[in-house]
């Protein structure tokens, strides 16, 4: 066995998204303890980077040491108890995913499904959640990274609201990509990942709690189901009072490089990453119809940072990827669930959303399909 030296590629799937050099070189400084006043001085300037990318002035704002994915269960576990019932939006794979946390606790999942591609139908939520009166949450996905399809977060969030219902956003794609304004929606639980559009690299999951789910947390009949999750005993460590108390080890390092990136997406501005992300994806589009390839979701709901593109007609999508990666040194994603073999994504996030990459990526894809751009 010798030491194990990664290849340099472009990372333009659906996630992680590259790395920019500042990020990977925090991660290189030297390791301090996780109690250190130092680190905890670090640990507060965080959670209010954290407070910036999302937009709020939560006190719950804190990155769970785990992915996105812990990140989704985190906020079901803490605020469903058994029992409850649960409007969940499903317009791709992570709805699904979000499903399956409910019906692990023992509440009850009432689905809306709408068609892959599309975003969801706030006419069909609202009946549902018309139909089943005392749901305790609304769950859906901002930005579904398996379709490349926006939602309309601030109506949904509003519905939830004024039926009396917590709202669960999944924000895994979306924060510091497109707008997320977690205070101005009222949204209520909100989780997302390092490793998209903030750049860092794969393994913490930024969430916020608002106040209302807060309260909904420590009015709980049940123990929260999962003892490393329970947000309770994690703000017991992330809290600024001085007087943390042991939790876990946390991952410090880690935490290094997504202090860098949130200091990255602050010296860039909010506004500005999100123009830049679009501007990308306009010359994605450009260079892809020019060789032919179309975007599967329709203009007014595509998502900037994840392009889905539909495969043409007798490709081998799966043939497409493996050139690119073996030939070009370039990672592109395939389709999930029922889009699997027809569409690919493309990934523009964080610091891979640049021009130059869009240029690489359309002039690989050209060469495969053995395309001139028109």
């Amino acid at each position: 066995m010798i030491s194990f030296q990664p290849p340099e590629v472009l990372l333009l799937g659906p996630g992680p998204s590259p790395v920019a050099r500042r990020v990977l070189e925090a991660m290189a400084r030297p390791t301090i303890g996780h109690l250190d006043p130092r680190f905890v001085g670090m640990m507060d300037e965080l959670k209010e980077l954290l407070r910036f990318a999302f937009q709020t002035r939560n006190m719950m704002t804190v990155p769970i040491s785990a992915p996105g994915s812990a990140g989704m269960e985190a906020a079901f576990v803490n605020l469903i108890e058994p029992g409850d019932k649960v409007v969940i939006c499903q317009n791709g794979v992570f709805g699904g995913r979000m499903r399956e946390n409910v019906m692990r606790i023992g509440a009850t999942p009432i689905m809306v499904n709408d068609a892959f591609g599309t975003p969801i139908d706030l006419d069909k939520t609202e009946a549902a959640i018309k139909a089943n009166p005392g749901i305790k949450a609304l769950a859906f996905v901002h930005a579904e990274t398996s379709t490349g399809v926006e939602s309309d977060a601030a109506s949904l969030c509003r519905l939830a609201a004024g039926h009396g219902a917590l709202s669960i956003v999944d924000a895994v794609t979306s924060l510091a990509g497109i707008p997320l304004h977690v205070d101005a929606w009222g949204a209520d639980a909100v989780y997302s990942g390092s490793q998209k559009c903030l750049g860092a690299p794969p393994g913490l999951a930024p969430l916020t709690f608002n106040d209302k789910a807060m309260a909904a947390l420590k009015a709980r009949r049940t123990p929260v189901q999962s003892w490393f999750l329970d947000l309770g005993l994690v703000m017991g460590y992330w809290q600024g009072s001085g007087a943390r108390a042991y939790h876990h080890t946390a991952p410090i390092n880690m935490l290094y490089a997504l202090h860098e990136a949130l200091v990255m997406l602050k010296e860039e501005g909010l506004e500005a990453a999100f123009a830049r992300h679009r501007l990308n994806h306009l010359r994605l589009r450009d260079g892809l119809e020019s060789i032919g390839l179309e975007l599967l979701v329709a203009e007014k709901s595509r998502l900037p940072q994840l392009n889905a593109v539909k495969v043409p007609e007798g490709v081998d999508e799966a043939v497409v990827r493996k050139r690119l990666l073996d030939e070009f040194a370039i990672e592109i994603g395939a389709g999930l669930g029922e889009l699997a073999g027809r569409i690919w994504r493309i990934g523009l996030m964080g610091s891979g959303s640049n021009p130059h990459s869009v240029d690489r990526v359309v002039e690989a894809l050209a060469v495969c399909l053995q395309r001139k751009a028109a």
